[in-house]
């Protein structure tokens, strides 16, 4: 952030006073304005670009961002995006956008393959990011270009993972920190999608999402574990299905899949099933369920059943073979609305999409900015969600191969 540090004003009060000549009363007074200025939140001004899922984010609201200008390579969503922000400056594309010096951020939500190159357009044009999903595309090399992009201009990089903040999640992670799961061994995420071929065309002409690999779109899963628990996919097996559909024969990823499912170990040894769905006989959700051995917690199911907690007990029942086994109590839970909660602004209490979790990605990016620390989700949290996809991936056309997962942050592992 630009503005002078408060440690720029540290210096004697004797030597204010020899520099101004002015009355110590009025020295006082003036210093502690100085002061007060200098310490005031400096409102983040940001460059929102993609007018697609780029309009569904909350800048305008939060009380320290400014929508400084817009962009997009469509003049309708260029138009769109003006009209949510209540913006009057737009540029034609990102390259243009982020050569305006008053812009400090940029929020990008172009298309998947992009988000590297995009990102490092930016950086080196000093301003900070978050990008869409995923953090980076398809392949290890970009992942790296990503990290290193990021060390390299010392800015910050944020990714807007809504997993982590859907309610269901933030209530997991809640209860990860009360340590109510007890051991949490085990783990299930699924992300169903089907129908998503209706965004492979755009005017007759195939969008980047035309025959994309499940797997290279990993992150509503891999939030749901990583970012309650903190611990890293460290190895994986997956497996994939495919029909004989155009599409899997002639797409520019030679992926031959519609679902994939893979099965990861952590660096804790947490089983962690991940199933990723565009095709089939399914409903769509992004849910999770949470395995311990004193409680576990089930988010809604898309066939019906709402948020469910099981807890371990000593009361006993019989099977329907006629053996003994414990029977845990099963209880509904009633999902707290976080988004009305403190953890937001009150000009962000809203609902908003993907389980109310926009409000808070929002906040969350510019608040980082704001107090200068670590976003939630930076880089390494980023590349810890998007890179056991990428080698998820590839195990799938290994015919299910044992494969490591690459570590970018082992620091930060938790053993």
């Amino acid at each position: 952030m630009n503005g002078k540090s408060k440690n720029s004003m540290n210096y004697s009060r004797r030597d204010f006073l020899k520099r101004s000549g002015v009355t110590l009363a009025g020295t006082m007074l003036a210093y502690k304005a100085a002061l007060a200025i200098d310490t005031a939140p400096k409102k983040v001004r940001i460059g929102v670009v993609g007018g697609g899922f780029g309009t569904s984010f909350a800048w305008h609201e939060h009380p320290d961002c400014i929508v400084e200008a817009v962009s997009d390579l469509r003049q309708d969503r260029r138009e769109l995006l003006m009209k949510v922000y209540n913006c009057q400056k737009a540029y034609n594309s990102l390259e243009e956008l982020v050569l305006d010096k008053n812009i400090d951020a940029v929020a990008i939500f172009t298309d998947g393959p992009l988000h590297v190159q995009h990102t490092i357009e930016a950086m080196k044009n000093g301003k900070h990011v978050i990008s869409a999903v995923p953090a980076a595309w398809a392949t290890i090399e970009q992942a790296e270009l990503l990290l290193d992009t990021v060390k390299k201009y010392g800015l910050t990089y944020m990714m807007a993972e809504t997993g982590y903040y859907q309610q269901s999640t933030i209530s997991a992670r809640k209860f990860y920190e009360q340590g109510k799961f007890g051991a949490l061994y085990y783990c299930e995420a699924e992300y169903q999608h089907p129908g998503l071929e209706g965004l492979y065309f755009y005017q007759g002409k195939k969008t980047w999402r035309y025959g994309v690999a499940p797997m290279h779109y990993p992150t509503h899963c891999t939030s749901q574990l990583i970012g309650v628990s903190g611990e890293r996919l460290t190895e994986v097996v997956c497996h994939g299905w495919g029909d004989d559909s155009p599409i899997l024969k002639d797409n520019v990823y030679g992926n031959p899949f519609w679902n994939e499912s893979a099965m990861f170990r952590t660096n804790r040894g947490t089983a962690f099933r991940v199933n990723i769905w565009w095709k089939g006989a399914h409903r769509g959700c992004e849910r999770a369920q949470w395995i311990g051995d004193k409680m576990s917690f089930y988010s809604p199911h898309p066939n019906g059943l709402g948020p469910v907690i099981i807890r371990s007990g000593e009361q006993t029942e019989k099977d329907d073979a006629g053996f003994e086994r414990k029977a845990p109590n099963f209880e509904q839970y009633k999902q707290p609305q976080w988004w009305k909660t403190d953890m937001l602004p009150e000009p962000l209490r809203h609902d908003t999409g993907h389980e109310g979790s926009h409000t808070f990605l929002t906040h969350e990016f510019i608040d980082a900015l704001v107090h200068n620390r670590r976003p939630a989700i930076d880089v390494y949290e980023s590349l810890a969600y998007t890179v056991p996809g990428i080698i998820a991936h590839q195990s799938s056309l290994r015919k299910g191969e044992l494969l490591k997962v690459p570590q970018y942050n082992p620091v930060r592992l938790i053993e």
